[in-house]
């Protein structure tokens, strides 16, 4: 069943809110959860992060997010892939805002957007529709990179507002589209396409 990496990374939202709920009432503070620098000081907070969330309404944007994108890019790749692409690139997309903002002054991240802009730029570019599209613009590759290199801040500017983590949306958009073009999570050619 294709929505059952989606079902199961929905369920990891749920067991790590709950994790930070009971935590917090018994006193673990919320670096448990966050990723922040040096990573080596609670370095389990590279995975942890990526599923856990600041409150109510970041978990329930995140879960409705997954729920449209997850389904569709599961449809074209195992369970595994699905699990190791949407926490690699969550990882990923995590430290680099830690890296990015930390000229600013210490700070720290979590949640799922990273992964949920990687899984996008995975569905926008891993597709022939889409290559059919790109292929009508008389740019050649790099006008095409170009297209979507403004796309990706187009997308991350539509979705910053304070408190958001508009590095890590704009890197997990690059990533999934890096390997959405090498079509990195398709599996076989009798799996249905994207889109």
């Amino acid at each position: 069943m294709a929505d059952r990496p989606t079902l199961t990374t929905l369920s990891l939202f749920g067991v790590v809110f709950v994790a930070q709920t009971v935590g917090g009432a018994v006193g673990v503070e919320s670096w448990a959860f966050a990723l922040a620098l040096p990573l080596e000081r609670h370095p389990w907070t590279l995975f942890v992060s990526v599923y856990a969330h600041g409150d109510l309404t970041h978990l329930a944007a995140n879960a409705l997010a997954l729920a449209v994108v997850g389904p569709l890019v599961a449809r074209v790749t195992t369970p595994a892939r699905f699990h190791v692409f949407f926490l690699a690139t969550g990882a990923l997309a995590g430290v680099t805002q830690v890296v990015a903002t930390a000229v600013f002054g210490p700070s720290a991240v979590l949640g799922a957007s990273g992964a949920i802009f990687a899984l996008f730029g995975y569905l926008l570019v891993g597709n022939r529709a889409s290559e059919r599209v790109l292929s009508w613009l008389p740019v050649g590759r790099r006008g095409r990179l170009a297209v979507f290199l403004l796309l990706a801040v187009g997308v991350t500017l539509a979705t910053a507002s304070p408190g958001v983590a508009v590095v890590a949306h704009f890197v997990g958009f690059l990533l999934g589209g890096l390997c959405g073009r090498r079509r990195v999570l398709h599996v076989g050619h009798s799996r249905p396409e994207i889109g």
